[in-house]
């Protein structure tokens, strides 16, 4: 599916080294007006300009939006909005020996299984190109929850080992905390809160984890973390029983080395694509609360 979303949907198209990358969005209301500066920063951060080891392709594209519908004097219609976003520095060439070739680690196989063709520039749609639609999409839906208090941040707080070689790949953690979320956000059972945000930051690009609260931590025993007159909890992360309890909510989401590395690929490869994905997991996280939230 290349939608997401049920009362605030986001449609994304587009492939790595095709003339463009773009997203409609429907359900957006009117009167909204779009903080283009904002929408340029998170572009500017997915790039990773200024951050080392970055692809020169991310640092040299503009990304620049062109907005085709659904928007008037930078306001929205209500009605549904497109944009594109050029790609400008696609090499295609890098690329030609991935016509009889399948990458480890990579979607050239299963795509090719799937579907019984594939685009081999670059990867097509799963190239993470996609993302930066969803950063502007995103984007927009940020600044409507900040109209109603919620925030939404999003860093790296670790990577791999240090140092890393050239023409090599680490991993990286990215943490997001939630501020503003009223209670009675989700359902219960099979439409929890946390199954929503998982769901989304396991669709970007190199993630491979996801946890919330205490997590995977195993450091700490019960009677450390849960007290009888603690009520919401703390340690929860946010969420009990798959509903928001009114308190920020913290999740983690682990990503992989980049498969796509120097010493085994021609072309422009990211040393750590964590610290690229950042925007992109505020992006998502909007997303999710736009659809819960209404």
């Amino acid at each position: 599916m290349n939608s997401f979303g049920e009362y605030w949907t986001f449609t994304s198209f587009g492939e790595s080294h095709g003339r463009a990358v773009g997203g409609v969005l429907d359900g957006v209301p009117a009167g909204i007006r779009i903080d283009i500066d904002m929408i340029r920063d998170a572009l500017v951060r997915r790039s990773g300009r200024g951050q080392e080891g970055v692809s020169p392709r991310a640092v040299r594209e503009p990304d620049e939006v062109e907005w085709l519908s659904g928007v008037l004097d930078g306001v929205t219609l209500g009605t549904p909005i497109a944009f594109i976003i050029r790609n400008t520095d696609a090499r295609s060439e890098d690329y030609e020996w991935m016509k009889t070739h399948y990458r480890p680690g990579h979607a050239d196989y299963t795509y090719q299984v799937k579907y019984g063709i594939r685009d081999w520039r670059g990867g097509g749609r799963a190239s993470a190109r996609e993302t930066a639609s969803r950063v502007v999409a995103g984007t927009i839906a940020q600044q409507e929850l900040q109209q109603s208090g919620i925030t939404i941040h999003a860093q790296l707080i670790e990577t791999g080992p240090a140092g890393v070689a050239a023409g090599d790949s680490i991993g990286g953690i990215v943490e997001c905390r939630i501020d503003g979320v009223p209670a009675g956000v989700g359902e219960p059972i099979f439409d929890k809160l946390q199954s929503h945000l998982a769901a989304a930051m396991l669709s970007i690009n190199g993630c491979k984890g996801f946890e919330y609260g205490t997590g995977f931590d195993l450091s700490k025993r019960g009677s450390e973390l849960y007290h009888l007159d603690e009520v919401p909890c703390v340690a929860s992360g946010g969420i009990e029983g798959g509903i928001s309890n009114g308190l920020p909510i913290v999740f983690r989401c682990a990503f992989k080395p980049a498969a796509t590395i120097g010493q085994l690929y021609k072309g422009r490869h990211d040393s750590c694509i964590a610290v690229r994905a950042v925007p992109i997991v505020e992006a998502m996280t909007a997303l999710v609360l736009i659809n819960l939230i209404r």
